[in-house]
């Protein structure tokens, strides 16, 4: 039985037969309105907006093709089913043509006329579903579904929607929490291979010993356990994108393995000696410094250069401090959706959270922004108070101690030195000891850097 909710007008000249199928589908839960003519369906239609519109084609005046057009006109989505008399076939396909459902041919049965308009109704529901599923990934995945709008994900941003475009593999470099596998499912979103399967692989949750068996599946009996044939993710993954995570921590023989896929596209699964070919678009990721696990013999130069084809570095929070109202704001409308309450952050509790470094970058920000609702839903505004202790002194910095003058006074260029050292040391840290990287931190060339680090060595 169709949903109450359901609206129909019923066309028919024939009083008679207009009566009667009212009735039945009325009887069948649809909410009926009657027509006599093609005049008063379109004076009708230019009031209330039907789900479905049944009507006859050939009728005196107005044709049923003519509110067909005016209903279609009018309500793009709207479900129409003619109906035609003996003869008139020819008339019900080319009504069709310009957008009916359906047709049934007099004489007719009830069902078979409900068997029509609930089908067609179904169709309609399939796509409108269809259609709030598509906007609903392009918001999550789309790269304006990305959030940011600092110069670094500007630039970001840019990239992605040239790479996006192409097959080749690419290597996303950043800190934990930076949002790596979001940025890997809306490069597939955005690419040739959208329509296929994205599958992800975190290299770092899974046992060395079973991470084999997982990319490349196994036959029954390869290993005590395989009771049967079974799928890895590179199978899964064919003709759409492999996102292999953490892939700095696969061991030498699996790079060695995986070196193969990307040179010649083929693999077996293990206990196997069928070749299997595989059309796949790898992006892997990593927190780590492969260059530097390159250098020091952990991981295979040549694989490296296979993944690094294009290089995606995605910046961390505490770069990117003008797009942290954004991110709260985003993050508060998600978690709406739960409270229904909407929640405002006070002046104090904006000026921590801008000022706080984020060791664990957008990821531990949306962690303390649903800490705090949970805390300051009730009241309706986030406070200094209702964020993570780590975060409740930032606001209330200690003055600094550069800014101090001792009344017997101070060596300045001893005073500068240790800052200047301070700072280069803090930004080798962080890159992991990239120079390249940490002159670009201090905004200094890699040749000054190099310059001051011998000077301060001395």
């Amino acid at each position: 039985m169709p949903d109450s909710a359901k609206h129909l007008l019923l066309v028919e000249d024939e009083t008679a037969l207009r009566t009667v199928v009212a009735e039945q589908l009325g009887d069948r839960g649809y909410s009926v309105d009657e027509a006599a003519s093609g005049e008063d369906a379109i004076a009708r239609l230019a009031d209330f907006a039907y789900d479905a519109i049944i009507t006859d084609l050939r009728m005196p005046g107005v044709s049923g093709t003519a509110v067909v057009e005016a209903a279609l006109q009018r309500y793009p989505d709207i479900v129409c089913i003619v109906v035609t008399g003996f003869g008139t076939v020819k008339d019900a396909v080319e009504a069709i043509k310009r957008g009916a459902s359906d047709f049934v041919s007099k004489p007719f049965q009830i069902d078979e006329l409900l068997h029509a308009l609930e089908s067609a109704l179904e169709q309609r529901r399939l796509k409108s579903e269809n259609a709030y599923l598509r906007a609903q990934l392009d918001a999550k995945y789309g790269f304006d579904g990305i959030i940011g709008r600092s110069p670094a994900m500007k630039r970001l941003f840019q990239l992605l929607e040239t790479v996006a475009a192409t097959n080749s593999t690419i290597l996303i470099t950043g800190e934990t929490g930076t949002g790596k596998e979001v940025v890997a499912r809306a490069i597939h979103h955005n690419s040739p291979r959208r329509a296929q399967r994205f599958v992800a692989l975190n290299c770092s949750a899974i046992p060395e010993n079973l991470l084999e068996a997982e990319l490349f599946g196994h036959v029954r009996g390869a290993f005590t356990g395989a009771i049967g044939n079974r799928q890895g993710r590179l199978e899964q993954a064919h003709r759409g994108t492999l996102f292999l995570d953490e892939v700095g921590t696969m061991s030498p023989a699996l790079q060695m393995k995986l070196l193969r896929v990307l040179q010649e596209r083929e693999f077996e699964r293990i206990g196997d000696t069928q070749t299997i070919k595989v059309d796949v678009r790898v992006i892997a990721a990593t927190n780590s410094d492969l260059r530097r696990m390159v250098a020091d013999g952990q991981f295979r130069d040549d694989l490296y250069y296979r993944l690094n084809v294009i290089p995606v570095t995605l910046p961390p929070l505490r770069e990117r401090k003008d797009d942290v109202p954004l991110l709260v704001q985003h993050f508060l409308d998600k978690l709406r959706q739960d409270t229904r309450t909407p929640v405002g952050v006070s002046q104090e509790a904006m000026r921590a959270l801008m000022a706080y470094s984020w060791p664990g970058n957008v990821r531990q920000l949306e962690n303390a922004i649903e800490r705090a609702v949970a805390f300051g839903s009730a009241r309706g505004q986030i406070d200094l108070a209702d964020l993570p202790p780590e975060l409740a002194s930032v606001d209330a910095p200690s003055p600094s101690p550069l800014l101090a003058l001792p009344e017997e006074g101070l060596d300045l260029d001893q005073l500068v030195e240790g800052v200047e050292r301070e700072l280069i040391q803090r930004a080798l840290e962080r890159t992991q000891g990239n120079k390249g990287q940490a002159a670009t931190l201090l905004r200094l060339k890699r040749t000054t850097l190099v310059e001051k680090l011998k000077r301060l060595q001395r």
